[in-house]
């Protein structure tokens, strides 16, 4: 389960550009969030500032055309108010002023010395409003929004010197509230961040499918390929990531036929040097020595077969993993300087190949049994569990060890690497928790390591339940 300091340098340079992504302490939280966010973030800004932009240039340019419509509307409705008042018949202007509030919402007050003035609100449009209306009724024509706590807009005129005050509705005056500018403005940001979601997601998109595949190849997974459309760049970026993952698969099956070639060719001399050995005249210290030393050369080369080889699917067969497991806990209790606990339900079985998945639980048990043990103890306390939660076979071996650091332990899952200062030995191929993997994901199932909370590593393994 130990294995020498080599990783492939693709596998490293993605795995240092993932590192480094967004280690920036001093960025807004939102700018580590994601390119999503930020595009997000900046879209909508811009979109909502150019509408804000938009809406105040338009009310500037409208502002005197607006402004002289309603200086000639209240003009009128003021000259054509005083000239019917002027020429009624005295018995018929109470009628008539009846008749302009009902039904025009034209009121006419006589305007007295007290009367409480409130004077109109400032504005863009009210001083040229006032100064036309001036120019046509008179420089002394005064204006209100409320008169004695009535509200509205109020004018003055004179009738034979006699001053009056006219008052409109305040709605022909404004014509949009403001709850009906808050309304265009709610919907206006609505569209805006609508827009800006649909935009960010379509641009970053392909970013992130990029990212995903290469955090796969970052972990030693296989990613689907990416597909080869869109712009231009895309198109490039995505057939080039493609190619790069041909070109490790390639590498990794070439790698997998060297190893099982030169395993292969080696196994024959070992063969003939332990011969030689056990009939050489040498001492008994010097024969164990070099028996243990080809014992551990052809355990390597063990190991280099295993990861080389391949497995057949149509020979699954189903597998009483209750029985398998109770099996090997039994073999490895056996061990002198090993204490197994069990937790293992009955009646759990799973599709697969019997003599790997029995290979994967004792390669297990063997890593915890070397790497598990503390200083302070000559047995190595091994926990092995397995039950079924969510229709998946949930298998744990876990030691009571010193662990292994968080950020190493998916480099540990690839070949040929191993962690000398946490767990690592003198002896090893590297291969041990590869082969483990790789006969796990060839029967649908998933790897985790994670350290437990006091002390020791635990290795998860999930299979479909059958």
């Amino acid at each position: 389960m130990s294995s020498f300091p080599k990783v492939s340098r693709v596998d490293s340079a993605v795995t240092t550009l993932l590192s480094q992504r967004d280690t920036n302490p001093d960025r807004l939280t939102w700018f580590r969030s994601g390119l999503f966010w930020r595009t997000f973030v900046l879209l909508a800004f811009l979109i909502m500032a150019s509408m804000a932009a938009w809406v105040a240039s338009l009310r500037v340019v409208e502002r005197e055309p607006r402004a002289e419509q309603l200086a000639n509307q209240i003009i009128s409705v003021v000259t054509i108010t005083r000239a019917a008042l002027t020429h009624s018949a005295p018995d018929m202007r109470i009628e008539l002023l009846f008749d302009l509030a009902s039904n025009e919402g034209i009121r006419v007050y006589p305007l007295e010395n007290d009367d409480v003035v409130v004077p109109p609100r400032d504005s863009t449009l009210m001083p040229l409003l006032q100064m036309r209306i001036r120019n046509k009724l008179g420089l002394d024509t005064r204006f209100a929004r409320k008169v004695n706590d009535v509200a509205g807009f109020w004018v003055s005129f004179k009738i034979d010197g006699d001053d009056y005050w006219l008052m409109l509705d305040r709605d022909r005056i404004d014509r949009t509230s403001s709850i009906q500018w808050l309304g265009w403005a709610a919907v206006t940001l609505l569209l805006a961040l609508l827009g800006a979601g649909f935009i960010s997601r379509l641009i970053n998109q392909p970013l992130a499918r990029l990212s995903a595949a290469a955090r796969a190849i970052a972990k030693g997974q296989q990613p689907e390929p990416l597909p080869e459309r869109g712009t231009l760049e895309i198109r490039e970026a995505n057939q080039s990531f493609n190619h790069m993952v041909d070109d490790l698969n390639r590498i990794e099956s070439d790698r997998a036929v060297i190893l099982a070639g030169i395993s292969h060719d080696l196994r024959t001399p070992i063969s003939r040097m332990l011969l030689e050995v056990e009939m050489a005249k040498l001492s008994d210290e010097a024969r164990h020595g070099m028996q243990s030393d080809l014992a551990q050369m052809d355990g390597i080369i063990g190991q280099f077969l295993d990861y080389a080889k391949p497995t057949d699917v149509a020979s699954f067969v189903p597998i009483d993993m209750t029985q398998l497991l109770e099996l090997a806990a039994q073999e490895a209790s056996r061990l002198p300087d090993v204490r197994m606990t069990t937790h293992i339900d009955s009646g759990i079985t799973t599709r697969g190949n019997p003599i790997e998945l029995k290979r994967v639980v004792n390669n297990l048990i063997e890593n915890a049994r070397r790497y598990g043990k503390t200083d302070d103890s000559t047995f190595t306390d091994i926990d092995l569990i397995c039950c079924v939660e969510g229709g998946k076979v949930l298998i744990e071996v876990g030691d009571h060890g010193e662990g292994i650091p968080e950020s190493e332990m998916d480099r540990l899952r690839r070949p040929f690497t191993r962690l000398d200062v946490a767990r690592g030995q003198a002896n090893g191929s590297g291969l041990g928790l590869a082969i483990v993997e790789r006969i796990i994901r060839r029967h649908s199932g998933k790897l985790h390591l994670r350290n437990r909370h006091d002390h020791g590593l635990i290795i998860e393994i999930t299979l479909p339940a059958a």
